[in-house]
């Protein structure tokens, strides 16, 4: 008995001897423009607001590179080089170069995006990307950034490099926690580093010095904060408390300003700078006045 032909198996397979060797006629006929395609022009994109890099140094990276590419065939332009060349800046995260068939380059880079401004105890500025990578200040742009100083020891050598002290991976931390955040984003302007080596967070409302100590659960010591800004601060006033200490557990511990008794005002110690500013916080609220006894319900 004769077996029955399988006419739609003869036909997939003719289907794809077919696709293959158009494809096979594709790759050779593009091949053969290419090696008549010139460049004709180079198109840059820089997303975003951040101007660490401008289109002329993007220009002089290529020129440093491969020369004058306009004019030059594109089979002769090494377009893996370039960006590598590229990615080399220390403000570029990543770029992608390539060219169409009407002989235009295209490359599109994506800058490193900082997240904090750090400027450790010898003096040198630098920046914390979003990836957790030194970066250097830029001539052409100032980020408008969290900024960390005091007893910060983590050098930078001018090239981008990983986090390396414990100290500096946790303001990290504490500025990407405070970024992702509207409500601290607004409220924190700094961080300082105090000699006891606990990070303390400067805001922009109020006189107080926060606290925080490391970034060890982070998450339940902003949550304190938050609950003692909302119920204590409105009853207590803002400028009651000196500095409010966060960093242990179950309790926010509080340390009351000196009141002037004729005009009211907060008598300033000559060494309560913002630098030295301080907040600690944990729940119960427990007030480190005069008296270590007297507890704010």
């Amino acid at each position: 008995m004769l077996k029955r032909i399988d006419w739609m198996s003869i036909f997939r397979c003719f289907a794809w001897i077919f696709c293959l060797c158009g494809l096979v006629v594709l790759m050779s006929f593009v091949d053969g423009k290419k090696k008549t395609v010139v460049c004709t022009n180079i198109k840059i994109l820089i997303p975003g607001a951040d101007n660490f890099i401008e289109r002329d140094e993007v220009d002089a990276i290529l020129k440093q590179s491969q020369g004058s590419l306009i004019g030059q065939q594109l089979m002769g332009i090494n377009l893996q080089q370039i960006e590598k060349n590229i990615v080399a800046n220390p403000y570029i995260a990543y770029a992608t170069v390539y060219a169409d068939m009407n002989g235009v380059i295209q490359i599109k880079i994506k800058q490193r995006q900082p997240v904090l401004r750090l400027i450790n105890a010898a003096g040198q500025d630098y920046y914390i990307d979003s990836n957790g990578l030194k970066m250097p200040m830029s001539p052409n742009f100032t980020a408008n950034v969290l900024v960390a100083n005091g007893n910060i020891m983590e050098h930078f050598s001018g090239k981008v490099d990983t986090l390396i002290t414990r100290l500096a991976i946790d303001l990290y931390k504490v500025a990407l926690y405070v970024k992702k955040d509207t409500l601290w984003d607004a409220q924190i302007e700094q961080m300082y580093v105090n000699n006891v080596k606990d990070i303390e967070l400067i805001p922009r409302v109020g006189n107080q010095r926060i606290i925080l100590g490391t970034a060890d659960s982070l998450e339940v010591k902003m949550r304190n904060l938050l609950v003692f800004y909302k119920k204590a601060m409105p009853k207590m006033g803002w400028n009651t408390y000196k500095t409010i200490n966060v960093k242990y557990t179950n309790q926010i511990v509080c340390e009351r300003n000196k009141i002037d008794s004729l005009t009211g005002e907060v008598i300033k110690d000559r060494r309560d700078t913002a630098a030295g500013q301080q907040v600690i916080q944990d729940l119960p609220v427990k007030d480190k006045s005069e008296k270590e006894d007297n507890t704010i319900e």
